[in-house]
Formats: structure tokens, sequence, C-alpha cells
């Protein structure tokens, strides 16, 4: 039975008063088969509660495949008192039409989420996007898949929702501590993503179904008065006296008090323009590695002890290990996924993973990168603030040589990439403008290609069966982060040398990934409204 220490207490409004309902969190574990089944999941909960139930509600759900066989563990919200009513999230946002501006440069998680928290406070958030919408990226994506055209401005990367709107939109973070991840997700939802993501976790919302929950998410902003203007590059940031003062759009300056820099890790123009104007930057560790490729049975049969079961989801993984003193880690794993095309420019070659929502694709794909620390990068000659960006460029740059000048991609089968050969065929694999067959070895240097091969090698003791005869590694996966920091206070979060400058998100090296960036935007928005009402 259940003890005191897992009792809940949830408040309901009912006008202007307030009820308190006691409830209770009950754990119990079922088979993947009887997650739907209402009457096996009622008579769980009642096995573990003294009296009668009167309402219930699950709050957290996961899988656990240690040990066959594999089951879901769920938590619930149990009442013996009063039925369970479905939350009714309301963020309570404002009309700021006629409010104190707030300008914000990129309209990805971290812009995007920042406007949201502008409506909350009473602020009006005027956006920058130097992209697309949504809708309209997508001819862009089509063509560099199709034709190897690189559009600048519209890509994986850039414009409206930002890199991960077509890549993926898992929103696992752990970066608990910088705010709540629940109004992430509740808003979300309310956006209308499926309420899953506020159970699972590690929630995913699928690039098929992200750009829809976009578009709602931009009508609500226009609807209570923000701006948000589309194809609109950042071409200057001016101060004066260590006072940000305007900005050049358009050939325009336009007067600010406030802005938050939320431009991405692959708008490399910004760190040029930051440089330039003279608000300082400086080099950060960062990752870099390869896209490797399996079938999905396979990881199915290692993680589930079966390569299928309709009951369950297709499987993912997570391995990290140390190779010469440095960490090596998958990232950014997509089951049923697809491996894209995502460079920012022309001459350059960039992958990166994504997923539909049913994640029904025939492979598996996850980052597998290196971490490359300040010490090797000093070590190996790439030294001051634009080191770590040299690198990564370099990489970039040689693969799209060796494969071509094309948007194909360096590929390498696991196998001959641990004996040091060059494939004589590339496996069949889910990148669409296509392989060429090169030894990755003559694409990475030695202190990266070393410590993937020694990872390969631990990884497969870990996971047996890892160096697959139809695994294939894809490459570069470059961007995993920003190789530039915009330094910030820590407490005002504005810029350490230029008032008024809110670096944020990914690209100013603050976040990893959707929802740790839309918990930096709203950060930096609260730090602003304190800013405002403390003057």
């Amino acid at each position: 039975m259940i003890d005191a220490s897992q009792q809940i207490f949830e408040r309901h409004d009912v006008g202007r008063s307030y009820l308190w309902n006691m409830s209770i969190a009950v754990d119990i574990s079922c088979l993947p088969n009887q997650l739907e089944n209402e009457s096996f999941i009622f008579d769980k909960l009642q096995e573990k509660v003294k009296g009668p139930i009167k309402g219930y509600r699950m709050v957290k759900r996961s899988i656990d495949a240690r040990k066959k066989p594999v089951v879901y563990r769920l938590r619930f919200e149990v009442s013996l008192d009063a039925h369970i009513e479905k939350p009714n999230y309301d963020p309570q946002y404002q009309d700021v039409s006629k409010a104190e501006p707030v300008h914000i440069i990129g309209f990805g998680p971290a812009g995007m989420f920042a406007a949201l928290e502008c409506l909350k406070l009473g602020l009006k958030p005027v956006v920058f996007e130097r992209g697309k919408k949504v809708r309209d990226r997508r001819r862009d994506l089509a063509a560099i898949n199709k034709e190897g055209v690189v559009h600048p401005d519209s890509n994986y990367c850039f414009g409206e929702g930002g890199a991960g709107t077509y890549s993926d939109g898992k929103l696992y973070t752990r970066s608990h501590k910088r705010g709540k991840i629940q109004d992430i997700l509740e808003q979300l939802v309310l956006h209308g993503a499926k309420e899953d993501i506020l159970l699972d976790a590690h929630p995913h919302i699928g690039t098929n179904a992200l750009p829809k929950i976009i578009e709602n998410m931009r009508d609500i902003i226009l609807k209570y008065g923000g701006e948000i203007h589309f194809e609109h590059r950042v071409e200057g940031l001016h101060c004066d006296d260590d006072q940000l003062k305007a900005i050049a759009v358009a050939n325009k300056n336009i007067e600010v008090s406030n802005v938050i820099l939320a431009t991405g890790h692959s708008a490399r123009d910004i760190f040029e323009i930051c440089f330039r104007d003279g608000i300082s930057i400086e080099r950060k560790p960062f990752a870099m590695g390869v896209r490797i490729e399996h079938p999905q049975t396979f990881i199915n049969q290692q993680q589930y002890h079966q390569s299928q079961n309709d009951a369950l989801p297709p499987a993912s993984y997570s391995l990290v290990t140390q190779a010469n003193g440095v960490g090596v880690y998958s990232f950014c794993m997509c089951p049923g996924g697809i491996v894209a095309p995502c460079a920012t420019s022309d001459g350059e070659v960039v992958t990166n993973g994504w997923s539909p929502s049913k994640r029904n694709n025939p492979y598996a794909n996850s980052g597998l990168v290196v971490e490359i620390n300040d010490e090797l990068l000093d070590l190996h000659g790439y030294h001051g603030v634009w080191g770590a960006l040299e690198l990564q460029k370099e990489i970039e740059q040689k693969a799209w040589e060796l494969a071509g000048k094309t948007q194909k991609v360096p590929a390498q089968k696991v196998v001959d990439f641990i004996n040091g050969k060059q494939s004589k065929e590339i496996p069949k694999n889910s990148y669409i403008p296509g392989t060429v067959s090169v030894n990755l070895h003559d694409l990475f240097p030695k202190f990266i290609a070393s410590r993937l091969q020694q990872a390969l090698k631990d990884f497969d003791r870990k996971m047996k069966g890892y160096i697959h005869p139809e695994a294939v590694l894809l490459a570069p996966e470059s961007r995993t982060s920003s190789p530039i920091r915009i330094p910030r206070d820590k407490f005002t979060l504005e810029h350490v040398h230029v008032q008024g400058l809110y670096p944020c998100g990914e690209g100013a090296g603050y976040a990893g990934g959707i929802v740790s960036a839309a918990m930096d935007g709203q950060r930096c928005v609260r730090a602003i409204h304190a800013r405002i009402n403390a003057e």
C-alpha cells in the first residue's frame, strides 16, 4: 500500500476561490499490450490503494527494457475523495500591442518561447527572422535534398521554428534547473502537440507534426500584438558606451533597448558581426563526429530482446565511453529516422537526423561524436576565438570536396572504418541526396578518427553487434552545438560588456536542444522584465 510521502496536493481554481484535492502518487507496471486496457490498469491501482478510487490520471510513462519481459513503468495520480478533472492550462497571455518592445533576433525555440513569455509578462515581442515561414521552407529543403542546392537563409537550420522544426522535435533535456520543463511541454500541447509529451520520459513530437504547432504559436503571438518579420537578416549591432542602441536590419537602423540574440548555432555571420562591432565572443568546446545508421530491427532486437512488437515504439539507445581521456557518446538518436543534409552555405556538407511522429522508417540513426575540448584544440593548433569554428569549417568543406563537391555525403561501412579501408559498396540508407564511398580516416584528423574507432569497439561490447555488417557511417555530424560562446552575466543574463543585449539559446552557447533553448528564451525575458521593473 502507498504511504503518506507519496501524497500530491492539486489546486483547482473555482471562480476566485480554491479547492484543494488530496491525491496519491501510485506506481505500477504493465506489459505493452496491457497499456490500453483500462480495467486492468484500474485493478492494478486498486490493489495498491486502500478505499474506493474516485478518479485517476496517468502523469508519467517510461519503458523498462532492462530485463525480459519489457514493461511500461507508469505513475498515476489517484484520488479517493473527488474526481480528477483534466488540467486546463492557461498561460494568461496579455494584449501587448502597445506595450514596451523587446526585440528578438531569431525565431527558433529560444526566440519563439521568448516571444510567448513576453505575452505573459506584458512586453511586446518584435521578432526578426532571417528565414522563411515554416511551410515556405519546404521548397528549399526539397532543393537541397533533390538538387543539392543550399539556400543560405532557408534550410534545415534557418527559418521559422529553427533547426528543431525539420530535425525531429525531441523534447528531452537534462536542464531541469534552468526552468520549468512542464511549462514548455504544456504550451506545446496548448498549440497542438499530443498530450503524450506530458507523460513520456523522452517526449517526441516528430517533424511531420511540428509545422502546424509552430504556425499556431505564430498566430497567437500576432493575435496578442506581437510582430514577426520574416526574411529579415540582422546585419549589425550598434553600441554606444557599452549600451546597445540599434540593430541594422534590411538597410535600416532600428532603435532598441533590449535585444534577445537567439540566432542558433549555425549563424556564423552573427559571430562575425559581434566581432566586427566590438562585442566580445569566445571559443567554446563542442563535439564532432558522424551519423551512424543501423537497421531499426537490429536496435529493437538489442533493446527489447525481439525484432518487432507492435505494442512497443521503435527502440532507441544511449551510449557513452571514454576514448584516450575524452568523452565519446551517442547524440540525438532517431529511431525510425532519416539522415538529412543540413549545410547552411554552399561548399560544405553537414548531417543531422530526424524522425517522423510514428518513427516508422526502417533505419535508426544517431550522432556519434567526440568531445573537442580546449586541450585538444590547443594541442592541434586551433587557437584563439575562431579555433573551434575553424576546425568545424575545415571538416565540412573537406567533406564537400571528398563527396564530389555536391550534397552527397562521405560514407563508410562501420566494419571498414574499424579496419581503415574504403568500402567497396555502401549499404542502402536513408540519406536522400546519396553517398560517396570515402575512407573517413581521410576526412577526420587522427585525434578524432582514432577515438571514434575506439568508441565503436567499446559500444560493440556494450551492445553486442553494434559493429553491424549493414551499419554505415555518414559524415560529418558537426553542428552538435555552437563552437562560439557569446559571454553573458550569470545573474542579469546581459552580455558581460554590452547592456541591453541578451545572448540566448544554442547559438550563444547556453542551451543544447529544443527544450533547454526554449527555457533559456523564457529566462532572458524574465531578466528583462525584472530590469524594467527595477528602473
